[in-house]
């Protein structure tokens, strides 16, 4: 059973390190830097080299790693995640990383992504024994790995990986190893780094400043690396047909001051703002961005169009989600609790609003209205992503068909229904132009067009597509 999904939310992140006396806390500094991608669960497995111990709970990284929490957590390797729920829902049980023991070993698992197929898997590997932990689609793995029949860990590992469909960055750890694959089209971003002699791997490469790491590389689609005392060695164990890195870590999802294939966010975000400003042209007096990943848009459109950028909008930082309000009318006044106008910014001003993305349209209408309320004599919608048409399978929870405003509305209906004066999406052509590209190879864009780039199975697709 799939969740009920509500909007365009967090993914997961993921740290690893290998080979350092100081894992855990590393870990935890790591988790904290990728907290953005999660806020629902948090864990830390650790190796001794003899054992495999962990640490997790539903909270914040520092809610959760308590001084003697991270007392318990004593190795020199770690692996280490944050969760938002997307498939399996929530609970304790299915917050990572998952850790097994068996008679020949123990397993840990840390994953982010999403797999395509895994009800068909699980209905073939309960068929042959298998009992489920959790609803998580993460622990697919842990049992197709134990049925494998092979002997070596690797092989183990590349057999299973290669039955898996979607999208998945896996750091698998046993007690003398750690083990990272990305799925064959790199939907996810993963990157390895070192520190001194230990390896660290990461969702996003903030996470290595923060740690004081050296970035080495992105893990390459399909590769499997194999990292233990010996040093490390790297497979592939699916070939890379179609490379197709999520646009939306770009657009939302990434921290500003991370690269992602040697693009920095910030500056992606900033140009896609530029072109904005190119393709949708408007009479204003200030430009604001909806905090915080549409800042960086926002600055661009500013600086092309020659109009001065001002914080017309603040975030309250102490006030939870607001897709987590039980009504609707709650989600409306939460979106009030999370953000205010600056009525000495905005009032008697035609004000350009910068976001990043329209999912059901009812923050849009929300933030207008509040700037109207303050004074705004005009507000102009301008999106740095393409109308998002489209669910995603891959892990972003974005809402089903039906939720999603732009799959039946035009342009002109969503401006309605939001209430602005007028709104103007980037085109693809721009976004991908703002990131370096003639082209869309090597990207998804399966939420604003609907080509995705795996085969999307057809229990998946009945629940995202229910009318």
């Amino acid at each position: 059973m799939l969740p009920e999904i509500k909007g365009l939310n967090e993914e997961c992140g993921i740290f690893g390190v290998w080979g350092h006396k100081d894992a855990a806390q590393l870990t935890y500094y790591g988790l904290h830097s990728l907290q953005h991608r999660g806020q629902e669960g948090t864990g830390i497995v650790v190796s001794d080299g003899k054992q495999l111990k962990g640490v997790k709970g539903e909270g914040l990284v520092a809610e959760i790693f308590t001084t003697e929490a991270m007392k318990e957590l004593t190795g020199t390797s770690a692996i280490g995640h944050v969760r938002y729920a997307t498939a399996g829902g929530g609970g304790y049980e299915n917050v990572q990383p998952l850790l097994f023991h068996s008679q020949t070993g123990s397993l840990a698992l840390a994953h982010n992504g999403n797999l395509v197929n895994v009800n068909s898997l699980k209905h073939q590997l309960e068929a042959q024994g298998s009992i489920f932990q959790t609803s998580s689609d993460t622990e697919v793995l842990a049992h197709l790995m134990k049925r494998s029949g092979y002997s070596d860990s690797k092989d183990r590992a590349k057999n299973a990986l290669s039955m898996l469909k979607g999208a998945y960055a896996y750091l698998i750890m046993t007690e003398t190893e750690l083990m990272v694959a990305l799925d064959p089209h790199g939907l996810r971003p993963l990157s390895l780094g070192t520190l001194g002699d230990a390896y660290v791997v990461a969702s996003e490469t903030c996470a290595f400043d923060v740690v004081g790491a050296e970035y080495i590389r992105d893990i390459r689609p399909g590769e499997l690396l194999i990292i233990n005392d010996e040093g490390l060695v790297s497979e592939q164990f699916a070939v890379s047909s179609t490379k197709a890195i999520c646009t939306m870590e770009y657009i939302y999802f990434s921290r500003p001051d991370s690269n992602i294939q040697g693009i920095n966010v910030h500056t992606a975000r900033k140009n896609m703002g530029k072109r904005l400003a190119i393709e949708a042209p408007i009479e204003a007096d200030v430009v604001t961005g909806v905090p915080d990943s549409s800042i960086s848009a926002a600055i661009g459109y500013a600086e092309e169009a020659g109009i001065p950028y001002e914080m017309g909008l603040i975030k309250n930082r102490y006030v939870g989600r607001t897709f987590i309000q039980p009504s609707q009318s709650l989600r409306e006044q939460g979106v009030k609790m999370k953000l205010s106008a600056v009525r000495g910014v905005v009032e008697g001003k035609r004000v350009i609003m910068v976001d990043d993305s329209i999912v059901r349209g009812t923050t849009s209408r929300r933030i207008v209205n509040l700037l109207k309320e303050a004074g705004a004599t005009e507000v102009h919608v301008v999106i740095s992503s393409p109308p998002i048409k489209n669910p995603c399978f891959y892990g972003i929870d974005t809402s089903t068909k039906e939720e999603l405003i732009a799959s039946d509305k035009s342009v002109e209906e969503i401006r309605e229904l939001i209430g602005a004066d007028s709104l103007t999406f980037i085109s693809v052509e721009g976004m991908m132009h703002a990131l370096g590209q003639e082209g869309t190879n090597g990207y998804c864009l399966g939420c604003f067009t609907g080509n995705y780039p795996t085969e999307i199975y057809p229990d998946t697709l009945q629940y995202y597509y229910q009318k």
